[in-house]
Order: C-alpha cells, then sequence, then structure tokens
C-alpha cells in the first residue's frame, strides 16, 4: 500500500513552531509518499455532540467533518500536529479526536477496523526546557492509537515560543531528519505488560 501521510495542523497561529517542525520532518519523507496537509482551524469542526444513546449516526458527506473524515480514512499514516496548549492538545486536535466518538458509530464507516494497523504520529513545540511537561499530551495520543489498535510513531518534541524559535532547536532539527524513517510499534496503554512471561507448557 502506498503511504499517504495526513498531517492535522492544529495551531491557532499559522506558521507556527510546531509546523515548522513538522515540515521539516515532512520534508524527509521520499518522494512517492502522499501527504496532505488540513489546517484544522481553517477548516473547524462543531462542537462534538454525544449522541450515542439518543439518534443514529450519520456519515458526514459535506462541510469540514465530511472532509475531515475522508482524510482520516485514508491515511496510512495521521500525523497531529499540536502544540503544547496547557500542558495537551490545543482545542481544534481535541474537537476532532471527540468526533472520532461519532465516527465510531456511523454505519458503513468502520472507522476503528478501517485505522487499525495505521500508524499514528505526533509532533509538538513547546515553551518549557522541561520536556516531561508534555507527558500528558504523548499520553493522550499514545492511548487513543492503542484504543484504536493503531501504532503510535511516538512525538516529536521541539522547544520554542516565540515564531521561528524551534529552528535553533538543534536536537530537534536532528530528530525530524529520521522522525518517519522509524518503525512504529504497535500501541499500547500503559497498563498492558508487554513483558509478561509466556505461560507454562
Amino acid at each position: 500500500m502506498t503511504r499517504r501521510f495526513l498531517f492535522l495542523l492544529g495551531s491557532s497561529r499559522p506558521d507556527g513552531n510546531t509546523e515548522l517542525l513538522a515540515r521539516r520532518a515532512a520534508e524527509q519523507l521520499p518522494p512517492d509518499v502522499e501527504q496532505r496537509w488540513i489546517d484544522l482551524a481553517e477548516h473547524p469542526l462543531p462542537e462534538f455532540q454525544d449522541l450515542r444513546h439518543d439518534s443514529d449516526h450519520r456519515r458526514p458527506t459535506e462541510g469540514n467533518a465530511g472532509l475531515l473524515l475522508d482524510a482520516t480514512l485514508a491515511a496510512t499514516d495521521l500525523v497531529i500536529a499540536s502544540p503544547l496548549y496547557w500542558y495537551s492538545l490545543s482545542a481544534p486536535v481535541k474537537r476532532y479526536l471527540d468526533h472520532w466518538s461519532g465516527w465510531l458509530r456511523t454505519p458503513g464507516v468502520d472507522f476503528k477496523a478501517t485505522l487499525s494497523g495505521r500508524t499514528l504520529w505526533g509532533v509538538t513545540a513547546l515553551a518549557h526546557e522541561e520536556r516531561e511537561v508534555a507527558d500528558p499530551l504523548i499520553g493522550s495520543l499514545n492511548n487513543s492509537a492503542a484504543y484504536m489498535g493503531m501504532r503510535f510513531g511516538g512525538v516529536l518534541l521541539g522547544n520554542g515560543s516565540r515564531p521561528g524559535d524551534v529552528l535553533r532547536d538543534t536536537e530537534a532539527l536532528a530528530r525530524a531528519k529520521t522522525f518517519f524513517a522509524e518503525q512504529a510499534p504497535l500501541a499500547r496503554f500503559p497498563y498492558e505488560r508487554t513483558d509478561a512471561a509466556a505461560p507454562m507448557p
């Protein structure tokens, strides 16, 4: 299958540090890899309404919801490019993930089965030097991937607050060169033990 990368930009600022870092990483992808970039600020989703017990779900075919659903289903690799906002994902990205709950229950979409085995990646810029503050964001993406049966390629972290700051983060730029070349493992919830001993014969 030809790899198709969908980059979802979740910043409230165009050409922000997160986008700059994501584009540096994307430059390393082979020419035959498809890339699609969607700015969630330019394609806002409506507030998510949890209707799982109240009504039938219909597949969105128009507007931003239809666009994002179709783009998500077509991607082999989904890249969430979200700055670290209050130590978690930005509001547009969180709203997008909330809509997954509706798409999971939409007849004929097979949303979970389609995304299973595909890869979720993250890119984020943060103002802190201490990268542990991004753990909630990383955990949210990892656990989302685990629930969907996806692979998780991790999160490319860069330091930056003022516009363009991340381009001075030499460590982040070096990691960007090989970030998408790494083999992404199947995502696991933190409580799942991968080192459990095999049962005795």
